[in-house]
């Protein structure tokens, strides 16, 4: 996701008077800005920035949704509702194959070593933004145990 569109889609959302779309995707915005300032590159947002701040944004409203009572039914609607918009705008995650044939590819000489640790270092480098963790953790668990 580009950073202008982020920007356009909320001005539509303004435009449209959809409070809930506008106030979601100005979260957004402000997290990729954000991101981008602590990183010296006020002027210049670049992708893999954005797609940081909507994965750690999305978490963020996940948490808040799981961790809300049941009885807070609008509290529980209205996470629900940003969650989702959010969503919209998150990167394609890698799939479990893509996972494994990456780390059988780029890291096959750490794959030798078997050592779980070193190969989760230096694959959740690589991977960071484009495929879960929890999903990397899995893969690299069966290849190590595998090869064992």
């Amino acid at each position: 996701m580009q950073f202008e569109q982020l920007q356009k889609d909320m001005i539509n959302a303004m435009k449209a008077k959809d409070k809930v779309r506008k106030d979601a995707i100005s979260v957004l915005v402000s997290a990729a800005k954000k991101i981008a300032i602590d990183e010296g590159s006020r002027d210049n947002i670049t992708q893999e920035q954005v797609d940081r701040a909507v994965l750690k944004e999305i978490k963020t409203v996940k948490e808040q949704l799981d961790t809300c009572p049941a009885d807070r039914k609008e509290r529980k609607a209205e996470y629900q509702a940003r969650y989702d918009i959010m969503s919209e705008y998150a990167p394609a995650m890698m799939s479990e194959e893509e996972i494994r044939t990456y780390i059988m590819k780029h890291f096959a000489e750490l794959v030798e070593t078997k050592n779980k640790g070193q190969i989760m270092k230096a694959v959740m480098g690589e991977l960071k933004g484009k495929a879960d963790g929890k999903l990397i953790n899995q893969v690299v668990s069966a290849i190590a145990r595998r090869d064992s």
